[in-house]
Order: C-alpha cells, then structure tokens, then sequence
C-alpha cells in the first residue's frame, strides 16, 4: 500500500470560493492568481475547478503554457512579466499578457519583432518590491504607447498593508499615490488583492486579484476563513503508524524536547518536514484524530510526528489524522507554528500525493 500521507484537493469548495470573490466584486473581472502550482493544490486542478474566472495570474511561463495547452483561453498574465527577449516569442505564440515593471523589459520589447502583446504596467506605490517609481511613469506609458508591439496596457500596483487592520493609513496612501500618478490616463487598473477585495472596496477596479482567499485561508490576522464564508480546500491527512504508552519522565522525539508528566499514549503519524509539516510546529499545535482535537508532542521529525492519544477514544493503528484542512484550518495551524497558512500551503512537498475530489 502506498504512504498514508495525502492531500485531498476539494474543487467543489475552490469553486465555492470563486463565487464569494463575485459577491465581494460584482462589477471588475477576476483575475484567480495559481502561482507556486495554485498555492501548493496543483494547477489544472485548480485551474478546472476555476474556470469561470476571467483570467489566470502565474509566474512560472512553463505552467501559463500548460494552461493554455489545457484549452483555457481567458487572458494569463505573468505577474514577473518575461525575463529575455528570447521569451516574448513564447508569449506571442500562447497570447501571454505580462507585467512590465522595469526599464529592461521596455528595452526588449522595442528590439522584438512580435507585436500584439498585453502588458500590466506596475507601479511603486510604497511596497518597495517591484514597479516602475512614480516619477518614471509619465516617459515610460509614453514609450508604450507608441511601441508597436503593445496592444493594450493596464495600470496596477500591489498593496502592502492591505491585510492589517492597524495599518488602514498605509493602505490609503498607496491609492492616493496610485491615483495621483494615473488619473490622466484612461487605462484599466488593477488593484485589490484577496485583503483588498474583503476590506477595501475603493480597490475594486477593472480587475481583481484575488489568491489566498480561493484556496479557503483568510487573509486577515484577526478574521478566521469561516468568518468570511471561506471553504478549506486542501486537507492534509495522514494514518498513526504506531502507538506507544509513556510512564512519568519519559521523553519523546529528537532531543527529548516533551516529557511525560503523566501516564500518557501516543501516536505516531506518518508526516514529517519533508512531506511539507513545517519543522517549528511547537508541542500543543493542534491536530485532528478520528475527529478529536489533540496536539502535537516533541520535535517534528522528517517523516513522522508524535501527537497525544491519552484522551482520544476509539484510536488504533491505521486511524485518521488531518494534520490542516476541514475541521482543522490551516491558519490556525500555521498560527500556533508561528507562520503563515500561505506558507504551509505552498510548501507542501512533491512527495504527497494530492487527490481531486470532483465537483458536486
């Protein structure tokens, strides 16, 4: 029999997400974002289960062609834009948008010879990653609109604070700069990401962006997804392999780090870092068994974890354990691990297989 650890994908609540993004913007198109293999769930899974969107959003080329072999034909924007001149063919070829936000990527385009390219012009609001700076937008929406291989711009930027309900000033400033740059120009925006579609409905431009939200996982600190009518669509579950009975003093995993102070019963599951469980998952992280809460015991080790079993009832070799996913969200998990459920998401390993449940 193969490896219990598995990663059930449930296309139905994707689905379901997708359409309380609608409810948030019924007025701009949704572009889904499916970058790092759909945060972890994998593309064409992701991909099918969102097929009503208005367009996909990605940074790997490879995928956006995979897509576009897959038959989806809405627009596919490449949120880093093309790396060499080399590659404008290929975007050409499979009708890639793309994101310009540097002077290099300008001077590619004039020296190409293929034409009837979409491009996202980005520009620095404040969040200091990527974009053209503010002072360099009017000489460059100049060039682009007289480039010959542009066939249409739309202007965007990327907010840094959206998720923080303490920092809605930092928000402000970003549109504020945003508009002050644009509001000459008559070009589609795009603006809100997941934080920004639920808290900023200034942002809801001509196109949205959502990407953590679709995947069940909020995007707020102080907001849980079933709070937002969210839905987990990734559920990481695995078997106990074997069960061991403490006395008082003894210790369990590498370095002895949890110690019995108690008669107590454990189990060990099969899911360690390598399968994607972050390593820093702290004693207490809460796990589900036969749909019990319990916690997770000592260090976690590469391929197995110890969790406690001296309250769960009916638990035998084999049982169930949900490790994030429905009943167990990936934010609290994330939370007590002292990270990020984008971040549990994406890492999942390759090694996991993951199994799409069809839609209703």
């Amino acid at each position: 029999m193969p490896r219990p650890t598995q990663a059930f994908i449930d296309l139905s609540a994707l689905a379901h997400n997708l359409t309380i993004v609608r409810q948030y913007v019924p007025r701009s198109r949704i572009m889904a974002v499916v970058k790092a293999d759909a945060y972890g769930h994998g593309l064409l899974h992701a991909a099918s289960a969102l097929k009503d969107a208005d367009g996909f959003a990605l940074l790997e080329l490879d995928a956006a062609i995979s897509l576009r072999e897959a038959g989806y034909r809405q627009p596919i924007l490449l949120l880093e834009g093309f790396f060499s001149i080399e590659e404008l063919a290929l975007f050409k070829q499979y009708q890639l948008s793309a994101v310009i936000h540097h002077s290099e990527q300008i001077a590619m385009m004039s020296d190409s010879k293929h034409h009837e390219i979409d491009l996202f012009l980005k520009i620095n609001t404040g969040m200091n990653r990527l974009g053209l700076a503010p002072e360099q937008f009017p000489q460059t929406i100049k060039e682009l609109r007289e480039n010959q291989c542009v066939n249409s711009i739309t202007l965007m930027t990327h907010l840094a604070s959206a998720d923080d309900p303490l920092k809605q000033e930092r928000v402000i400033q970003q549109l504020q700069r945003f508009e002050a740059v644009t509001k000459e120009y008559n070009h589609p925006r795009s603006l809100a990401n997941s934080a920004a579609i639920i808290r900023y409905p200034e942002t809801h431009t001509d196109w949205v962006r959502p990407g953590i939200m679709l995947y069940g996982s909020s995007p707020f600190p102080d907001k849980t997804a079933s709070d937002l009518n969210l839905q987990p669509v990734m559920t990481l579950s695995s078997k106990i392999i074997a069960i061991h009975n403490l006395k008082i003093g003894d210790r369990v995993g590498y370095h002895g780090l949890f110690q019995a102070d108690r008669p107590m019963r454990i189990g060990i599951v099969a899911c360690g870092y390598a399968d994607g469980y972050p390593r820093h998952a702290p004693t207490d992280t809460p796990v589900l068994v036969n749909n019990q809460r319990s916690r997770l015991l000592g260090r976690i080790s590469m391929d197995m974890l110890a969790i406690d079993l001296t309250e769960i009832e009916n638990v035998e070799l084999n049982s169930p354990v949900i490790l994030w996913g429905k009943g167990m969200p990936v934010d609290e998990v994330a939370h007590q691990a002292g990270t990020t459920g984008y971040e549990l998401l994406c890492a999942l390993a390759p090694r996991v297989e993951k199994i799409a449940l069809t839609q209703c």
